[in-house]
């Protein structure tokens, strides 16, 4: 699709929309005195307004990942972005979402909280994607996809061709979920942007740049959809202290903790392997496993007990018997391997 196509399936208020704007917005060169705002005039380091258009960590962002700025949007955690995703692009109780199961729930949420339907493609044996199945729920209707890509729970990532597959037929919008790109194997789809506009690629500054506290999520797409986002938001989405400090830790390398991460995930894996408890260990492209053991809810509660909590995804359909643990420190990890030996 051109981004003509694209921008046509926008909702026609959100094309007729004249943004909020302020002063700063309007007027692009330097200033010295700021009477715009009606803030405390008097400096305590937070007295003004921080910039809406988070300019200099899209720059630094721009450098990391390898993207023009102008194609990156910083949200208040990649929920934002999911939630703008569906405010821009779906009319409420006309159109609908396309997403697979099981997979991480907001896209449910951010899609009820909108009074939008949500179209569930069952994944296939061993969590793969049909993207077949993916086409056959769509109607008419349906304005966007979305793909968790290493999944979240399973941790699979989807193959890239199957991907580029759907960007190439369906007639809608597909957001491709890295929140755990970093510890999988295959690349990103950030290399595709040029290639296909009607991508939409999120990742998240929580998971491998370990930023969780500071919700930072990201959206990367053809520029003109990234201007919808802005548009859409409100306007001073990320407070000042959150910018400061994630352009601090951003500087660092992370590139230890992610191998360190993913050794870990490796040995995690095999002990679990060997336990008379455990009757499955799925692959995993993201730092968790998803593992089937006997009793889950006793499993879970045996940790618990220990002050270990793992996320109990037993409930959840396509996982039955299943929990999902985080590769926490060498130590933390020895402490779970630990009591689940005590506890089988």
């Amino acid at each position: 699709m051109d981004i003509n196509s694209v921008i046509s399936l926008v909702r026609s208020n959100i094309r007729r929309l004249t943004p909020y704007s302020t002063a700063r917005d309007e007027y692009k060169g330097k200033l010295g005195v700021f009477l715009d705002a009606n803030e405390n005039p008097f400096s305590n380091g937070y007295n003004r307004y921080p910039d809406p258009r988070q300019l200099s960590l899209k720059s630094l962002l721009a450098e990391i990942k390898g993207i023009a700025s102008d194609k990156i949007f910083i949200g208040n955690g990649s929920d934002e972005a999911i939630d703008l995703c569906i405010r821009i692009f779906c009319e409420p109780r006309i159109d609908n979402i396309v997403t697979i199961r099981p997979t991480y729930g907001m896209y449910s949420v951010s899609a009820a909280i909108n009074d939008v339907e949500v179209r569930e493609v069952p994944l296939g044996r061993d969590f793969s994607l049909s993207a077949d199945a993916m086409m056959a729920a769509c109607d008419n209707n349906t304005k966007l996809m979305f793909i968790c890509s290493p999944n979240n729970p399973t941790g699979n990532s989807m193959p890239v061709e199957q991907l580029r597959w759907l960007l190439e037929y369906f007639n809608g919008v597909v957001v491709v979920d890295e929140a755990y790109v970093d510890f999988s194997s295959q690349p990103s789809m950030l290399t595709l942007l040029d290639e296909y506009s009607n991508l939409i690629v999120l990742h998240t500054m929580s998971k491998a740049y370990g930023l969780a506290a500071l919700r930072l999520g990201l959206a990367f797409a053809h520029p003109s959809i990234i201007e919808l986002f802005s548009n859409v938001k409100y306007p001073y989405n990320i407070n000042l202290a959150g910018m400061e400090r994630a352009a601090e830790l951003l500087e660092r390398n992370v590139a230890d903790e992610i191998a360190l991460i993913k050794e870990e995930r490796s040995r995690v894996k095999q002990q679990l392997s060997q336990m008379e408890c455990v009757e499955k260990v799925y692959p995993s492209d993201a730092n968790f496993l998803l593992v089937k053991v006997a009793d889950a809810k006793a499993m879970y509660d045996a940790l618990i007990q220990e002050q270990i909590i793992v996320r109990d995804r037993s409930h959840v359909p396509g996982c039955e018997g299943c929990l999902r643990i985080t590769i926490g420190t060498p130590q933390e990890n020895d402490r779970l391997l630990e009591i689940m030996k005590q506890k089988q």
